[in-house]
């Protein structure tokens, strides 16, 4: 008997604009049904200014089967589906026991996102992140991650987004104590990867059952700049 499984994905939306130029929010959810994910962990899903409208209309992830978690505000001229464009979608079946935004300094305005759930491999933590152009907001942004996390009772962490780093990621990995970033294939551009630029974390009770991968399935390739990245986690070993 095989222990349960959750796979988990991790996707750069460009506001659901694809390499042909076309907003098209159905083929983005198109995309993420195919990758098979339980949790979609998504960056740029709103649009950029104020009242960063949604990229990714909620009543459309809903229709999608997908539970769209409260990181958004409500405001005039519509309603946003994340925080600072990061947005955490799950399937029937996992719930949120908490949620929390977390602000990152920077050049630019940036925000993680962190939820705490109730999944088949039991409890997870799960941080959203997308971080700055800048190698010095990189390294101040994941700090302040792992301020928050200190301050949060240890349990089962997963990081997951576009890092933005071009380089080495051992620069970025020693300050998140206690997490380790994955080897990860290149992501970015879509039509020709040549930068691992999103990329998972894992705290070292946490097992992958294969090293993450992209999806390159067409409408993949043309539906944002960045290919969806994959993970799938195991509770334990099989039996």
């Amino acid at each position: 008997m095989k222990t349960p499984s959750l796979t988990i994905a991790t996707w750069n939306l460009q506001k659901c604009v694809g390499m042909d130029f076309r907003r098209d929010p159905g083929r983005s959810l198109e995309v993420l049904r195919d990758t098979g994910a339980e949790i979609a962990v998504l960056q740029e899903v709103d649009k950029r200014l104020p009242p960063r409208p949604a990229a990714l209309p909620r009543e459309m992830a809903e229709a999608a089967g997908w539970t769209v978690l409260p990181f958004g505000r409500l405001g005039p001229g519509g309603s946003s589906v994340g925080w600072h464009g990061n947005a955490m979608l799950v399937r029937p079946g996992i719930e949120a026991d908490r949620i929390d935004r977390v602000h990152l300094p920077g050049l630019e305005p940036r925000g993680a996102i962190e939820a705490e759930l109730a999944t088949a491999i039991g409890p997870l933590r799960i941080i959203g992140v997308h971080l700055g152009l800048r190698r010095r907001d990189r390294l101040g942004q994941l700090h302040a991650v792992a301020t928050h996390l200190e301050r949060r009772p240890r349990m089962p962490t997963l990081l997951a987004g576009d890092i933005n780093e071009w380089g080495r990621i051992a620069v970025l990995d020693h300050v998140l104590d206690g997490l380790d970033f994955l080897d990860s294939p290149p992501s970015y551009p879509a039509l020709r990867p040549v930068g691992a630029l999103d990329r998972f974390a894992l705290s070292r009770d946490l097992r992958a059952l294969h090293p993450p991968r992209v999806h390159l399935a067409q409408p993949a390739r043309i539906a944002s700049d960045h290919l969806p990245l994959l993970l799938t986690l195991t509770g334990g070993q099989e039996c």
